[in-house]
Parts: C-alpha cells; structure tokens; sequence
C-alpha cells in the first residue's frame, strides 16, 4: 500500500509539474510586466526622444527598436498597423547601436537617418525607411550626422536613451532587449516588455484594445 501510495504521489507531482511548466512556458513567462519604479524617469525619457508617429489619439505605446534588427521588423509589419487601426498613438523610437570591440553596429545612411527622425519627428520619412530594404537605403536627401556635431550629437542621445532605459526597467524585472516595448494599459498603468517574440504580442494587442 505504502509503495502504491507512493507512486500515486509521485504522479500526482509530476502531472502538478507538467501542468506548471506548461502555463509558464506558454503564457506566464511572455507576460509584460507592470512598471512600478522609475515611473516618471522612465515616461521623461521616452517622451523627450525622438519618437515618430502618425499621430493617433488613443493610448500611447512606445517601441524602442533599430532598423536592422529582425525582430523589430517582425513587430512593425505584423503588430503596428493593427495598433494605428485601433487608434493606438505608436511612437517608434529608432536608435543606432554603437561600435562594440571596432566593429561597427550602424551604418553611416543608417546614422542620418535616426538624426533626421530624432530632429524632425518626419512619420512618413520612417514609413519610407521601413519600406525600403535595409543595403538599398542611401539616405539620399537627409543630411549626414558623421562629420556634423549636431547631428552626431542626436545619434549619442539615442545611445544615451538605452543607457538610462537598461538599468530602469531591469528593477521592473525587464532585461532590455529590441524591441523594447513600453505603454499604459487601461487602468492606468505603466506596462512594459522586452518583446523579442510573437508570443508577446498578444497581450499587447489585449491591454491596447487592438
């Protein structure tokens, strides 16, 4: 009895274990989080970048995100135009990435542009950059940020804008990845997610009624 106890037991916590591990695998762990510190150094950051939007009313989703980077491409064909069909007033925030160990992240079109975003808040440039393959992007038209201090000024505070972002959100239990993305759902609160995967992303259509 004691050993057919025992292994009515031991199924018991392995059904209990699969059925946790089931729940966090597909649900729990790409859950956004509720942003419950920094809140106003956080909201001052976004909103004093470079965003670009086409200026809907509805509730406002910040994207942090770079040109070449898969997964915020993923997420600005499949995601965004649901959310500007629900109203969701989308600011995408592009930054270039800076050299890491001599190799560069960003390309000198790739600079100029995030300037000219950064400085002129152009949507319908953004909309032209995105439609455009990434090696067939020249810039042509928009002045070049390397060599001009103002411009390559712009590209270090989109750097800077990570920087302070990263250590932020990592005491919210966000470990900044691209897309970072970060709103306010409809009970007013501050939400956010590093959100890399399509798994992500149907909470993010619930929470902004898209």
């Amino acid at each position: 009895m004691a050993r057919k106890a025992a292994l009515w037991l031991l199924l018991i916590l392995v059904v209990v274990g699969a059925g946790y591990w089931a729940l966090w695998n597909y649900d729990l762990r790409w859950r956004p989080h509720t942003i419950t510190r920094h809140q106003a150094e956080i909201a001052k950051a976004l909103e004093q970048a470079g965003w670009v939007s086409p200026g809907n009313k509805g509730p406002k989703l910040y994207m942090v995100g770079y040109r070449s980077c898969e997964d915020c491409v993923r997420f600005k064909a499949e995601e965004v135009p649901r959310l500007l069909k629900a109203g969701v007033d989308t600011r995408i925030i592009e930054i270039a990435r800076r050299d890491k160990n001599g190799i560069a992240k960003s390309t000198p079109a790739e600079r100029a542009t995030v300037a000219e975003l950064w400085l002129s808040r152009n949507w319908a440039l953004a909309e032209r950059w995105d439609q455009t393959p990434i090696d067939a992007w020249t810039a042509q038209g928009i002045p070049p940020a390397d060599g001009d201090m103002a411009r390559t000024a712009v590209v270090e505070a989109s750097r800077n804008l990570v920087d302070q972002l990263v250590p932020l959100l990592k005491d919210n239990g966000i470990n900044f990845a691209y897309p970072t993305l970060i709103w306010w759902n409809a009970k007013g609160e501050m939400r956010g997610c590093a959100c890399e995967k399509r798994q992500t992303y149907r909470f993010v259509r619930k929470e902004l009624g898209a």
